[in-house]
């Protein structure tokens, strides 16, 4: 590749940003999380097809700064390699002129990048770079930019995330607002959070492809995955199942796996490319926390939209997922720690904690109207309360909503839409 090769890419790049522009893009949360005056590169990452670029984008636009980019996703810079970068930077100055902000869309694509992106550091330029996957944060980046790095993780869309996109009123529940964000909810929770399904009708391809390329791109090239067959079924039959436990004797049986190390290395894999994620056990004792980890899908299209998923509609499982990843969004990146816990007689969702100190209990069920779900529920928002000594209880629901009074405790139950809108005033009170 050389010099006017790479500046054709690149101008046409630019002419992307600038239909971006055009676009009515939404702002998330995230994007407060991305400090432009830092002089630490901004790290972005998440599963593919989240909207890492378009956030990135939007923080840099609204700063107002001078900025260039580079799209290392692009086909024709597939065989880019590290004796290339710097031309690309020569390209830039010649598209861009004079900058000091430098967006590296997908970086991780080219070899020796880290040793590239800590030179231009250490040269005052404030790097912002997005990743599909952990290896942005190997022993390579703990190497070469320690210290040097400030990571934002990105999931699909949240609810609020999703309104926003179709622009839905959600200030003000009135009783035509509950009915309509109630099914703008429904319609979320079978579908997922990934932006561009909001507008595509073929969501089966859509995820099929997307789940094939991070299987034979992000994990079978990246990691000389050899038998990529059985780590496609040991992926197909997790998802399937989530959220569940699973045990690596388990895992070998159904993948054909023959080495509990090699099991172990592609769960580490299907994590490190956010297929799935990962909770501990809540337990005062180290080694406990480190067994019987509970696994969920990073989108709950990715449990049923797939070629061949042979996983029901259940609902509750669904809701579950959905909790969950709105529970990372909200605490992980505050330093907080998601658990579960599992008793002989009741089982506790969600145990949220800062350090030693419990945050909240919560429990998810689709519909607590059937009396025994209701007691199940229940029990194990008390046994979750006993064992952390943390009395903010919690149960997101479908649809129902009211304070249930148990043994002097509050157990405050809230519909899956309010919560995740964060509207009403109880729930400010107790999370914030």
């Amino acid at each position: 590749m050389n010099l006017i090769e790479l500046e054709t890419i690149l101008r046409d790049q630019k002419t992307e940003l600038d239909l971006l522009r055009e676009d009515n893009l939404i702002s998330r949360p995230e994007e407060n999380l991305i400090d432009l005056r830092s002089r630490q590169a901004q790290v972005v990452i998440g599963v593919r097809r989240s909207g890492k670029s378009t956030l990135c984008f939007k923080a840099l636009e609204k700063a107002n700064v001078n900025y260039a980019y580079v799209n290392f996703d692009d086909e024709r810079l597939a065989e880019c390699r590290r004796e290339h970068l710097d031309l690309i930077l020569e390209a830039l100055y010649r598209i861009y002129g004079k900058f000091d902000y430098l967006f590296f869309d997908e970086i991780q694509n080219v070899d020796g990048w880290p040793l590239f992106v800590n030179r231009l550091l250490r040269q005052r330029i404030h790097m912002i770079i997005t990743g599909s996957n952990a290896k942005l944060l190997s022993t390579d980046l703990a190497t070469h930019l320690t210290g040097r790095h400030h990571k934002i993780e990105l999931f699909p869309f949240s609810f609020k995330d999703w309104c926003e996109a179709k622009d839905l009123n959600y200030d003000g529940m009135t009783t035509r607002n509950r009915g309509l964000l109630g099914k703008e909810f429904n319609e979320y929770l079978h579908t997922g959070g990934f932006p561009e399904l909001i507008y595509e009708s073929g969501n089966t391809t859509y995820i099929s492809t997307l789940f094939d390329n991070i299987i034979n791109q992000d994990i079978k090239n990246r990691f000389n995955v050899r038998n990529v067959e059985e780590l496609m079924k040991l992926a197909n039959h997790m998802l399937n199942e989530v959220p569940d436990c699973f045990t690596v004797d388990g895992l070998m049986d159904i993948s054909g796996v023959k080495s509990n190390h090699t099991i172990l290395k592609y769960l580490s894999y299907l994590q490190q490319t956010y297929l799935i994620s990962q909770v501990k056990k809540f337990s005062p004792k180290s080694r406990q926390r480190s067994t019987n980890e509970k696994y969920y899908a990073i989108d709950v299209a990715f449990m049923d939209k797939r070629e061949n998923a042979f996983a029901g509609e259940n609902l509750g499982w669904r809701l579950e997922t959905i909790v969950y990843l709105e529970l990372k969004r909200r605490y992980v990146g505050k330093g907080c720690d998601i658990y579960y816990h599992k008793e002989k007689t009741s089982e506790t969702d969600f145990i949220v904690c800062n350090g030693n100190q419990t945050i909240g209990i919560y429990q998810v069920s689709y519909d607590i109207s059937n009396e025994k779900t209701r007691k199940r529920e229940i029990r194990g928002c008390l046994a979750g309360a006993k064992i952390t000594r943390c009395d903010n209880m919690y149960i997101i629901t479908d649809h129902q909503r009211e304070d249930i009074i148990v043994e002097d405790k509050i157990i405050k139950v809230f519909p899956a839409y309010e919560w995740l809108l964060n509207t009403s005033g109880d729930l400010k009170s107790q999370e914030n």
